[in-house]
């Protein structure tokens, strides 16, 4: 019995020291350190390659815990940006985007594997076009650190792929558009 209770007592102490060394960061969208970028096939002869301009978000982290991280995200779809004015017209219609109907795009973890050598795998529910799926995103740790202006920041590279048909957009750019592939960089600032 004692033995139990010690072991319980040990448990609980070890996942409060976990959760006290977790630190919140939030996303540094004022430094432009942080970045979502898409690519989708053109014809399967080359890539129509993105990014949205808009987003924001925080993450929480501890490195000697990293299954503890929680990551959520907002992305403003209207700030699609293909370097090409009229395609960019196309996408946020209801086509594609349909960013007068739904004009956010979120992700928020669920649960982090950590597995080994700071790589990480983030699953979540991904909405998007108005529609929640379950997404995951394969994810780096790059590293943590002092800055120069007296902050103290974390960063990770991720990236991740999806059918558009999964989320209700089913316009037909042949079968090698079917998917969208997002590669993430993202810097925190603590908090």
């Amino acid at each position: 019995m004692k033995k139990g209770i010690l072991a319980g007592a040990i448990a609980a102490t070890l996942l409060f020291a976990s959760s006290v060394n977790a630190a919140d960061y939030v996303i540094d969208k004022q430094g432009a350190h942080a970045s979502i970028q898409f690519k989708v096939s053109h014809l399967g002869y080359s890539f129509v390659v993105g990014r949205f301009n808009d987003f924001s978000g925080d993450f929480s982290f501890d490195k000697n815990a990293p299954t503890t991280s929680k990551v959520q995200v907002t992305i403003n779809t209207a700030s699609v940006d293909s370097n090409h004015q009229a395609r960019d017209e196309h996408l946020r219609s209801g086509d594609f985007l349909n960013v007068e109907k739904f004009p956010k795009a979120s992700f928020t973890s669920t649960s982090v594997e950590d597995k080994g050598d700071g790589k990480l795998v983030l699953h979540g529910d991904f909405t998007f076009n108005g529609v929640t799926k379950p997404l995951a995103i394969d994810a780096k740790f790059i590293g943590e650190g002092q800055d120069p202006w007296g902050g103290y920041r974390a960063g990770f590279v991720g990236n991740t792929e999806f059918a558009l048909k999964d989320f209700g957009i089913d316009y037909d750019l042949g079968p090698s558009a079917a998917n969208v592939h997002l590669d993430l960089v993202v810097e925190g600032v603590r908090q």
